[in-house]
């Protein structure tokens, strides 16, 4: 009689150990899950984060500041935007210097068009007063809508092409 009732015993030990398994690893493929979820979520925070602080770096120039200024436009920039970032950056300087140009802007907002493990496309809309020291000009305002896309790159997040759109 002995060996009767250990045979229903074993069964429910193998059919609880496999239970235990299937729950073991769904508990597993659940964390690996919200950790992928959280990686995405930051880096969709991370994306908005640096296309906002480029259109900053690009509506941010002072004439008495314009070396940083500029070194703060490429360092945000990679690619088809930093090349042509650095190849305009002398006569930008120039025309920055001789007029005085003291511009500020104000980022109004950002938002995710696409985005994959390397790549992102964001909207950006911000407005910029441009002012000319020592000049009876009155400040002008500027409204920029642009389309970034930016590149991951050495794991920061990098704008390598702006568009201004309508």
């Amino acid at each position: 009689m002995a060996g009767l009732g250990a045979r229903p015993a074993r069964i429910l030990i193998a059919a609880l150990s496999g239970v235990l398994a299937v729950l073991v690893g769904t508990g597993v493929w659940i964390a690996a899950q919200a950790r992928d979820e959280q990686g995405r979520a930051g880096d969709r925070r991370a994306v908005l984060i640096a296309a906002g602080e480029h259109a900053k770096n690009l509506m941010s120039l002072d004439h008495k500041s314009v070396d940083a200024d500029l070194r703060r436009i490429l360092d945000t920039s990679t690619g088809e935007a930093h090349e042509e970032y650095e190849t305009n950056a002398a006569k930008l300087k120039t025309t920055t210097v001789e007029n005085k140009v003291v511009q500020q802007g104000v980022l109004r907002a950002t938002g995710m068009v696409s985005m994959t493990a390397t790549t992102a496309r964001v909207l950006v809309v911000a407005d910029v007063e441009i002012r000319w020291e020592g000049s009876r000009s009155k400040p002008q305002e500027r409204y920029y809508r642009w389309q970034m896309d930016l590149t991951k790159t050495g794991g920061r997040w990098l704008v390598s092409k702006v568009v201004q759109v309508p």
